[in-house]
């Protein structure tokens, strides 16, 4: 699969929830202090996401 979502540590030992595509970050989100918390950033994205507008701005 070339997309995916990885949880990793960042240097103040939060649980940040990257988007991968082929192994490229496309974004994350913020820090966390549970796992758990980046689990649930990671449904709300797939449960949210896919109805998302795009707001363009460059007219």
């Amino acid at each position: 699969m070339a997309h995916k979502f990885l949880i990793k540590k960042n240097k103040a030992g939060e649980f940040v929830a990257y988007f991968v595509y082929n192994n490229e970050s496309i974004f994350w989100t913020e820090g966390y202090a549970s796992k758990a918390s980046a689990k649930n950033a990671i449904e709300s994205i797939k449960k949210n996401g896919p109805d998302a507008e795009v707001d363009d701005q460059t007219d």
